[in-house]
């Protein structure tokens, strides 16, 4: 059975923003590595339409950010969506009942699955459907944007916390 995951940078004042602040090269190469690790990622319509970026190659990336969107684009997707009629190489539409076909792919497949965006960690948290949350956070102030949580904040409990660079600690919190 496959974990659900919802993992974002945040800045110290709760906002997730990834024109405010990027990876350090150090934790970017984390990222490559976890997703070249992922059984998939489950993306809502906007954040979906953030990471197509990573669908054609730009001649101005270096060695890293290919390597990222080789695994990126290696990695099967699905996007929930009531507007879109159509997604990208290696990606799949879910139908209308988003809690029966998150159930599915989570009991269908075993690894880590991504949940992308907040908007969606909101729908699938009122569902009880994520098993872990993951803040990367950065010594960054914002005073606005969208929050991490996106709703109501479901009662956590911290399972580790681990230095990912000099500036950035990964916390993960598991459903209370």
């Amino acid at each position: 059975m496959a974990k659900l995951v919802f993992g974002m940078n945040q800045s110290l004042d709760g906002y997730v923003d990834h024109m405010a602040f990027a990876p350090s090269p150090v934790l970017f190469r984390h990222f490559i590595e976890g997703t070249q690790r992922l059984a998939g990622s489950v993306y809502g319509r906007q954040m979906y339409g953030v990471m197509r970026y990573w669908d054609e190659d730009h001649p101005e990336w270096d060695e890293e950010q290919q390597a990222f969107a080789v695994a990126w684009r290696k990695q099967p997707k699905w996007v929930a969506s009531r507007s879109l009629t159509s997604v990208g190489p290696n990606a799949s539409l879910l139908g209308d009942d988003l809690e029966g076909s998150i159930r599915a792919l989570k009991t269908g497949r075993d690894g880590e699955i991504e949940v992308a965006g907040p908007d969606l960690a909101r729908s699938l948290t009122e569902l009880g459907l994520i098993d872990e949350y993951q803040i990367y956070l950065h010594p960054v102030v914002l005073g606005h944007g969208k929050p991490y949580f996106a709703g109501p904040r479901p009662p956590l409990r911290l399972v580790s916390h681990d230095r990912v660079d000099a500036n950035v600690i990964k916390l993960t919190y598991v459903p209370a």
